[in-house]
């Protein structure tokens, strides 16, 4: 008996260590030198650019734009800031040419490209929120910072940029058709910053 169990143990430390992981829903079981393939690979294929990224043109301000959202919105942070490496039209060589960030985990480049182009409500961003709270948040940290509001749930913010601070009551409840609908989508139109308690008294008529 004794004897049996040290030529199992001896077995199990002759086996290459397994290493159990998730893909796909089913459980594979690999050995550590795959294992540590698979992390490289996973390590490699996070370390790429995005393969679409959003280009946001601003004046002379993307990296303090970039700063503000990160601390504005979970997921959003700046991971990169890049000079020119020579004079442009927009800036002189040593200037912050491209900030790279993300927004709710959306991709950017904020580019400072000189003042020739400018933000128009043509573009925004739509931010789900799950509460009045949120929604509150949102909207009083871009209006609070030099920002201007709008109407239907929008609000701009100081470096131009839209935003639609919509809670997801309101997408609910348009999405519900019929008069259900029809009502909050009219009591929506009166508001600027959405008020969820009205929205959801609306649809209930």
């Amino acid at each position: 008996m004794i004897q049996k169990g040290r030529t199992v143990a001896t077995k199990l430390r002759r086996r290459p260590q397994q290493i159990s992981r998730w893909t796909g829903g089913s459980l594979i079981r690999t050995d550590a030198k795959t294992a540590a393939f698979v992390l490289s690979e996973h390590k490699k294929h996070t370390n790429m650019k995005p393969k679409n990224t959003i280009c946001l043109w601003f004046d002379k301000d993307a990296h303090e734009a970039a700063r503000f959202y990160a601390v504005t919105f979970p997921d959003s942070k700046v991971t990169a800031v890049h000079e020119a490496p020579g004079d442009y039209p927009g800036g002189n060589k040593g200037d912050v040419l491209t900030v790279e960030f993300t927004v709710v985990g959306i991709p950017c480049l904020g580019l400072n490209g000189g003042p020739v182009f400018r933000h128009t409500e043509a573009f925004s961003f739509q931010i789900a929120t799950e509460n009045q709270e949120e929604t509150d948040r949102y909207w009083n940290a871009i209006v609070g910072n030099g920002g201007t509001e709008s109407q239907c749930g929008w609000c701009k913010d100081c470096w131009g940029l839209s935003w639609q601070i919509t809670p997801r009551a309101l997408s609910d409840a348009l999405a519900a058709g019929g008069g259900e609908a029809k009502r909050a989508f009219e009591a929506m139109m009166t508001m600027k910053k959405i008020d969820i308690a009205a929205i959801e008294a609306a649809r209930r008529g």
